[in-house]
């Protein structure tokens, strides 16, 4: 099912920028997209001349004429962008890790490990307790120097 939530979510990205975000519920990157979509539209196309045509098909050609190649390249890759971004998001990539590192994480989904607990309270796969190595060192030394 993941993929295919990718899917969508690139999908909705390229209908318009941040909706694949808000699919995979990642709001704030749906909020800068949306926003850089916007922006951009109306830093880049003749809004005025758009906004004074009388119809749709009005609007359409007044936008090939007056917009230059650049501004078609920036919404372009805006857009696109915006839907690799809102893939790799969905399918998990990077894997998102929510602790700072600082302790041990579950080998099996990545989380922060509790300490006193001998399985991930995250996705409950069996710990195999971690044996310090220091600890086994002093007592072969003891038993090596107890042999004649």
């Amino acid at each position: 099912m993941t993929w295919l939530r990718a899917i969508a979510a690139a999908g909705l990205s390229v209908l318009m920028p941040g909706a694949g975000h808000a699919l995979i519920r990642d709001w704030l990157r749906a909020l800068v997209f949306a926003g850089l979509y916007f922006s951009a539209i109306l830093l880049f196309f003749p809004t005025d001349q758009i906004a004074a045509a009388g119809s749709i098909s009005e609007a359409m050609d007044v936008l090939t004429a007056e917009t230059d190649t650049v501004s078609q390249f920036a919404l372009s890759f805006l857009v696109l962008f915006a839907a690799i971004d809102a893939t790799f998001r969905a399918a998990g990539f990077p894997p998102s890790s929510n602790s700072s590192g600082d302790g041990p994480s579950c080998p099996q989904c990545g989380k922060e490990l509790d300490d006193d607990l001998e399985f991930c309270h995250w996705c409950t796969t069996r710990l195999e307790p971690i044996e310090p190595q220091d600890a086994d060192e002093p007592a072969q030394d003891q038993e090596e120097t107890a042999r004649p």
